[in-house]
């Protein structure tokens, strides 16, 4: 794993990891109302591939999601596939 640290960028309505300014890693979502948000892209540098970063952002996406009572949708196949494989540890932010 990295030891790049995700930063949430609200404003762009993505997070990203950054490598001395370099975008390494970013994942985008779309807020849909005030408690849910769609992860529709995530995408990683082929440099870092292989670091981890893509979890990183899903789990940022996850923790920021649980501090609002928030619900996720993960459209993007990336997403989706670690909510998949995280099971019952994402349930509880997993919406529909």
């Amino acid at each position: 794993m990295s030891d790049l640290a995700v930063t949430h960028q609200p404003e762009q309505h993505r997070f990203v990891i950054l490598d001395a300014g370099k975008l390494a890693a970013e994942m985008s979502y779309s807020p849909l109302g005030d408690d849910r948000l769609i992860i529709d892209h995530t995408d990683v540098d082929p440099a870092y591939a292989g670091q981890g970063l893509g979890y990183q952002l899903v789990e940022a996406a996850v923790v920021h999601a649980r501090e609002r009572q928030m619900k996720i949708l993960p459209l993007c196949p990336f997403a989706a596939s670690v909510f998949k494989k995280k099971g019952a540890a994402y349930a509880d932010v997993l919406f529909g």
